[in-house]
């Protein structure tokens, strides 16, 4: 590991590097305004809620079961924290990046849909999306903004059953979906993972460097703060997302789009 990018790495990103895996946790939306807990949406940090348990507890599939208005209680101000809230400029250099690399892919734990705004055309949302409802027993969906009233739990207008966001509670099933998507991408290869503002505590989230660490891909982590993959990467940036990005963008000659060469 070397803290900064070299001229040998710097010229691998601007002549060799063709696919590339951003995965991205809390800390890349924290320009934005929203806090860092562990890419929820971050209101609790190390501290239990109001009524007294863990959050993990309070945003859990088997909580929402058994008490479904305390789970939408702090789906509500995991919502509230996101309003009025939209894409920052690291969100935006992702997006800028694959006018200059043939393959981008985002790999994103955040539920807050920036990635998407900014521009990203290949994203998954590995923990689903707060922009999006689902029934929770028939196939009507619906965008979170036609919900007007975020206090209570809305019902669906097919079945009336209870609707829900499209996110993935703690002690769910990852969506089944996204997981084959990126699956296919890995097994497809990358010439590059970079990694930004996560702690990489889930293994769909760690693995995929590891995986590129053993083929000698290039691995870059962004974040101010040591992790588990800090000395397994190839470079350690020390700084937030957006100052990182902005030193990988830098890499490449304005208005050189290699897209144009596929």
């Amino acid at each position: 590991m070397t803290n900064g990018f070299s001229k040998p790495e710097i010229e691998r990103w601007v002549n060799d590097i063709h696919r590339v895996l951003f995965i991205t946790g809390a800390g890349i939306s924290v320009d934005s305004g929203l806090p860092t807990y562990r890419g929820v949406a971050g209101l609790y940090e190390d501290k239990e809620t109001e009524d007294g348990i863990p959050i993990e507890v309070a945003l859990s599939g088997g909580m929402f079961s058994e008490r479904p208005h305390l789970t939408w209680k702090y789906l509500t101000q995991i919502a509230n924290a996101c309003e009025g809230k939209s894409f920052n400029r690291g969100h935006q250099i992702i997006a800028e990046i694959e006018d200059q690399i043939r393959d981008v892919w985002v790999l994103t734990q955040n539920i807050d849909g920036f990635h998407k705004d900014a521009g990203s055309k290949n994203v998954i949302e590995i923990h689903g999306t707060m922009r999006k409802m689902r029934c929770t027993r028939c196939s009507y969906g619906c965008e979170s903004s036609a919900i007007e009233d975020r206090e209570k739990i809305p019902n669906c207008p097919q079945c009336g059953r209870m609707l829900r966001p499209t996110v993935v509670l703690f002690d769910e099933m990852l969506p089944e979906t996204e997981m084959n998507s990126l699956q296919h991408q890995l097994n497809f290869g990358f010439d590059a993972i970079v990694v930004i503002g996560t702690s990489a505590l889930f293994p769909y989230i760690s693995n995929p460097v590891h995986i590129a660490a053993s083929r000698n891909c290039l691995t870059v982590e962004i974040n101010p703060e040591e992790t588990d993959l800090s000395n397994i990467v190839d470079i350690k940036l020390n700084v937030g997302a957006t100052e990182g990005l902005e030193e990988i963008l830098s890499f490449f000659p304005s208005g050189m789009a290699r897209n144009s060469a596929f």
